[in-house]
């Protein structure tokens, strides 16, 4: 079961526990007909009589707000398509203090490498690593290469080991 629909599985208990009370049962014969504590169903109680029905909704996001917003993430993703060259880095390749101390320069933001990290899977990005082939690979000579030369050397050198 996904997160969001655990969500709304818990609201919709809430709810029920509410409306439930408000039939005229006691405290602690909701709770064992919803399957919580009698203390949620006083909490609830409480939510209820300062905010109505709509303080049982879910919240729309838990935890620390994220530190960079939508804009500042946008650009972020917009740096990071381009080239690290461009953004003053010695070479191609970003890494994570690279993309760091990017961010702590262009939006004052101190990140962690694991809080990039966390990040960068959020937006959507993955680990990418150069593929490791020379520009300058010529195919025609590796494969000559594997069809004459390495045999006589795998030979050679099975000669020597025994």
């Amino acid at each position: 079961m996904g997160i969001e629909l655990q969500l709304k599985e818990l609201e919709k208990r809430r709810k029920r526990g509410m409306r439930l009370l408000a039939e005229g049962l006691w405290p602690a014969e909701v709770a064992r007909r919803v399957g919580v504590t009698r203390q949620s169903v006083l909490r609830w109680t409480k939510l209820t009589e300062r905010g109505g029905m709509e303080a049982l909704k879910r919240p729309e996001r838990f935890g620390r707000p994220p530190k960079l917003d939508e804009a500042q993430r946008a650009e972020l993703i917009k740096t990071l398509k381009g080239c690290a060259l461009a953004a003053g880095f010695a070479s191609e390749l970003w890494t994570l203090p690279r993309i760091a101390s990017m961010i702590k320069e262009r939006f004052g933001v101190e990140l962690s490498q694991p809080s990039v990290w966390r990040m960068l899977q959020q937006l959507g990005w993955s680990v990418q690593r150069p593929a490791g082939r020379a520009r300058e690979r010529d195919e025609a000579a590796i494969r000559a290469w594997k069809e004459k030369r390495w045999p006589a050397i795998k030979k050679s050198l099975r000669g020597k080991a025994e």
